[in-house]
């Protein structure tokens, strides 16, 4: 794919520089902080020893994944109020503390995680675009990294995450299809998307919209086809980080 004029200088098809800092949180079970670009994300994964009332309730048997996300009220330009200032969550935040659970449970065989739930906190130090998927793609590092400790503490027999699972942002700016947008590139973009995908190539969601435009099959065949390639990256990043 053809350079672009990108703020920062990278190739269309380009992910932004990406790292993962294992143990960056020693109270957690499995920690991480993850780095795409100018956004920075903790992720830290506890095992309980319990399971939601509903599940109780219900007899449904096994244990449950779930998440908690928070942008701190440093990580953007203006700052931003803690949700609990307000009394309350707002939508954005309930929408992506409940994506990152599914994308793991997506992954997850959750009759091997009797009796526990694996909570994943993901607190953004720093926001320029892509902190979901930036959660996502490190909630799933710091959930392997609490589920070997539990393995080898003799808590657990075997893990109960099949695969991996990691997010990537894609979007068309113009014409042209971006991938791992930065703030600007998303605030400006007609189309945006955020695609989460499993370790053999198979969607988990597909969050896709126009602001003010609409997008043809074929765009949209591009954007995943972008992503694709994208993951394909963060999924070798995420394996050098538990190496």
């Amino acid at each position: 794919m053809e350079n672009s004029t990108r703020s920062d200088g990278r190739a269309a098809d380009a992910l932004r520089p990406v790292s993962l800092q294992p143990g960056i949180a020693p109270n957690a079970s499995g920690s991480v902080l993850i780095r795409f670009g100018h956004t920075q994300v903790i992720c830290a994964a506890t095992l309980e020893n319990n399971v939601p009332r509903w599940m109780r309730e219900q007899k449904v048997e096994g244990g449950w994944m779930t998440a908690e996300y928070s942008m701190l009220p440093y990580s953007t330009h203006d700052r931003k109020p803690r949700d609990i200032s307000k009394g309350r969550l707002d939508g954005r935040t309930v929408e992506i503390q409940r994506l990152i659970g599914r994308s793991l449970r997506a992954v997850a065989d959750l009759s091997k995680l009797p009796g526990m739930t694996l909570c994943i906190d993901c607190d953004v130090l720093q926001a320029d675009g892509g902190t979901r998927t930036a959660s996502i793609t490190g909630a799933y590092v710091a959930a392997e990294l609490a589920l070997r400790r539990a393995i080898a503490e003799g808590k657990l027999k075997e893990s109960p995450l099949r695969q991996a699972v990691a997010a990537v942002s894609v979007g068309l700016l113009g014409d042209t299809p971006l991938l791992d947008l930065c703030y600007t590139e998303d605030r400006d973009a007609r189309v945006d998307a955020n695609i989460v995908m499993t370790g053999d190539g198979r969607f988990v969601e597909v969050q896709a919209s126009g602001e003010e435009s609409t997008f043809s099959p074929s765009e949209m065949a591009a954007l995943t086809a972008l992503a694709e390639k994208g993951l394909v990256e963060l999924f070798a990043a995420q394996q050098a980080a538990l190496a």
